[in-house]
């Protein structure tokens, strides 16, 4: 039974990341595709370029609203059933990490929009709202002054998301949170270098665009 509460929480992770915010707002505001529009994603930076700061907030807060659904639905199916491995119990918060890491790929691969998404940014904030808010706000603040200093909201992102992760280690040594957190946060960063590899290039070579120009 549990085993196929695992499988649900990351069916509707999954699917309420594939909710394409950024290509509805597009759509709805401005009458454009996103996607065939700046870096083609469907986040809020790419809404921002194309739509306007209104529209970009709109997006990066519903992009999060998922990430925080997809714990919080998993909490509900999961309840206090767990499967015990060994001397090991995977329980809700196994489930709530399946459910938010599914709700970025989703974001990021949405099956139906041609696997074409964003970075998955904001709703790995979500998710991690929703399980650890002291991490999550403490990425966070990194995320929107790195930004805010150098003008790139991809180096903003990737040092939001490491900070976090960062914040974690000594947490979870120090105040014995649990460990399930550290392996969302691992996982999520590695997706997030992972989708920026192309703007990490174009920082070093001085060619990434800034926070909100125009494309």
């Amino acid at each position: 039974m549990i085993i196929a509460e695992f499988y649900l929480v990351a069916l509707v992770g999954y699917l309420l990341g594939c909710i394409p915010f950024g290509l509805i707002i597009g759509r709805g505001k401005a009458k454009v595709d996103i996607r065939r529009q700046g870096s083609g994603k469907t986040g809020a930076a790419n809404v921002l370029r194309t739509t306007g700061k209104k529209a970009a907030f709109a997006v990066a807060t519903l992009d999060l609203l998922k990430g925080v659904l997809a714990v919080v639905f998993a909490g509900i199916i999961v309840g206090s059933d767990y499967l015990l491995i060994g001397e090991f119990g995977l329980g809700i918060l196994f489930a709530q990490v399946i459910a938010a890491l599914a709700a970025m790929a989703g974001h990021i691969w949405p099956i139906f929009f041609s696997f074409r998404g964003g970075r998955g940014v904001a709703t790995f904030f979500g998710g991690l709202l929703a399980l650890c808010p002291v991490a999550a706000v403490f990425g966070g603040e990194i995320l929107i002054i790195g930004a805010g200093l150098s003008g790139f909201v991809s180096l903003g992102s990737i040092t939001g998301a490491v900070g976090a992760y960062a914040i974690l280690v000594p947490l979870i040594i120090i105040n014995g949170f649990p460990v399930e957190y550290l392996a969302y946060t691992l996982i999520g960063t590695l997706v997030i270098l992972y989708m920026h590899r192309g703007n990490i290039k174009r920082l070093l070579t001085g060619k990434e665009r800034r926070m909100g120009e125009k494309t």
